[in-house]
Formats: C-alpha cells, structure tokens, sequence
C-alpha cells in the first residue's frame, strides 16, 4: 500500500493558510489566534479561532496530525489489537453574526493504520462541506450545491448525488423527528484505496473538494453580511444554533470520538456558536420567512 501522508498534511496547511486568510480579508477586523498543541500519545495541531469581528462571531479553523497506539474504543470498532495509527485532517466551522449569512462546516481528513511491525496496512479518506443558514435565499443554496457538484463531476457523476445523500442522512437531529440541521451539502467518509479508486485519485478527489470551499461560500458571505437585520432575527437565529448544538453534542461522531478519547475539548468543542437559545415547544409563524426556512430543512434537488 502506498502512503500519501506528507502530501496530505502539505494539503491541508496550505488549505488552513488559504481559508484563515480569506476569511480574515472579508471580515476587515477580526484576525485568527493560532494555538499550537500537543497530544501526550503522539501528534498534535494548530487551532487558529476568530471571534467579535465584522463578519464572524465566533470560528475556528484547525488542522490535526496525530499518531500512535490506536485507542482501545477504535481497535474495538476496527476488530484489531496493537495496532498504530496517525490521523491528520482539517475542521472548521464560522458562525457569521449577521442572521442572514448562514453558518458553515467543513472537514477533510485522512487515516492510516500500521500493523505491530509500522507496515501500512489500512488507510481511508473522509470529509465533505455542509451549510446551516437561519435565512436563505434559494440561490445561494443552489450555488453551494452546484460548485461542489462541479467539484465531484470530473471524477464520476455518480458521487455527488451518492454523497449528497450521505450529508442528508447524517446532519439530522433524529431526536427532533429527523430535523436537518441544515441544507446539507456533501459528505463522505472510509473511501479505501482499491475499493474506491487509486490513492492518488482519492487524494485528487478529496483536493478538488477542499479547493471548492472558498468558492462555495465565500460569494454567498460577501452578498449577505451587510444585510440590515433586527433583534427578532437575531433571536431566531440563536434559536436554530441551539439546533446545531444539540446536533454536535449528541449526534455528532467526531465530536463524541474526540471526547471519549482524551482529545484537545478546547478544539473539539470549538464548533459551538458563542449565542444559543431554546425555547420550550416553539413554532414559527405560519407563512414568516422563519416558517419558509423550516421547509427549506428537508431533502430536495439542488444542483442541475
């Protein structure tokens, strides 16, 4: 099995550098505070936050490179015993203030996993983008769609319907009657050489996508973060935050992986919004455009 392990980790610094960079640019105040950490079993990674500024509220854009003993919780769930790993992997999330620029996520990650004599034995890709907006106008999720939909056509036109359904299924809160958390996007995850393409053409496929994350929201940010808005929309959207963070702290794997195994919880945790509300039994008004957003929250056709 071949190793695209630097080639990776070179992807997603420059990646980190790209995003931190052009989000600080549109936001014209805020800069990212980096902290560099260590994991005590090996590794670490750099978690770059963002916070009061024009634009963002609260964000984090962090990249990872961890290895060693693989955690027993893993082994379990992999069926192996002494094995070794390393896991490296960009994560971020940007909870804009105005109400009307949606939230957005993203990750891209690889794994490895070594037998008891450092052999590469196993290895997989994962990641994907997703959009939470509190309003939206039917363009602008359109556009999210289509640039990653132009990001997967190139290596089978079958990936993006395969994976957008993957995102549909994965970001609902199934305790709220399998409420989206928001209008999805793409996700994928355990894509092995051999099975689903050659390394190098996983690796492509995983680039192509991280490369499309500026372009997709980036235009969408810009239309939407000098929009004038009221307390009443400020209220609704720390309202569908309290979605989001109901979703991360109960459903969300790479949350809860990271919780149970001793991970950085000041960089795990960084997917939470600053403002969040709940209120009990609450329904917006028949016909308001926080009733439309409602009905934006179920699976439809996006992409041509």
């Amino acid at each position: 099995m071949k190793s695209v392990k630097n080639e990776f980790i070179s992807f997603i610094h420059q990646l980190q550098d790209d995003i931190c960079q052009a989000f600080e640019k549109i936001d014209g105040k805020a800069t990212f505070r980096e902290d560099l950490w260590e994991r005590p079993g090996g590794g670490g990674g750099k978690s770059r936050v963002i916070a009061d500024g024009n634009v963002f509220e609260k964000g984090g854009v962090s990249t990872s490179i961890v290895h060693g003993q693989l955690p027993e919780v893993m082994a379990q769930q992999f069926g192996v015993t002494n094995s070794q790993f390393m896991a490296c992997g960009i994560s971020l999330v940007m909870h804009p203030r105005n109400p009307f620029v949606p939230t957005v996520h993203a990750n891209f990650r690889y794994f490895e996993l070594y037998d008891q004599d450092g052999l590469l034995k196993d290895s997989w890709f994962g990641g994907g983008a997703d959009l939470t907006p509190y309003y939206l106008d039917e363009k602008d999720g359109i556009h999210f769609h289509q640039t990653f939909k132009n990001a997967c056509d190139p290596f089978g036109t079958d990936l993006y319907p395969k994976y957008k359904k993957h995102c549909d299924e994965y970001f609902v809160n199934k305790h709220r009657n399998n409420e989206a958390r928001g209008i999805g996007g793409i996700f994928f995850d355990y894509l092995r050489p051999g099975t689903a393409g050659t390394v190098e053409e996983i690796f492509a496929f995983s680039q192509a996508n991280g490369k499309a994350f500026l372009p997709a929201y980036l235009p969408i940010a810009e239309r939407t973060m000098n929009l004038p808005y009221t307390d009443e929309h400020r209220n609704w959207q720390a309202y569908r935050r309290g979605r989001y963070v109901e979703f991360n702290l109960i459903h969300d794997r790479g949350t809860l992986f990271g919780l149970k195994t001793n991970g950085r919880t000041e960089s795990i945790l960084m997917s939470l919004p600053p403002v969040a509300r709940w209120e009990y039994d609450f329904h917006p008004e028949p016909g308001s455009p926080e009733a439309q957003l409602v009905e934006y929250l179920k699976p439809r056709e996006w992409a041509k």
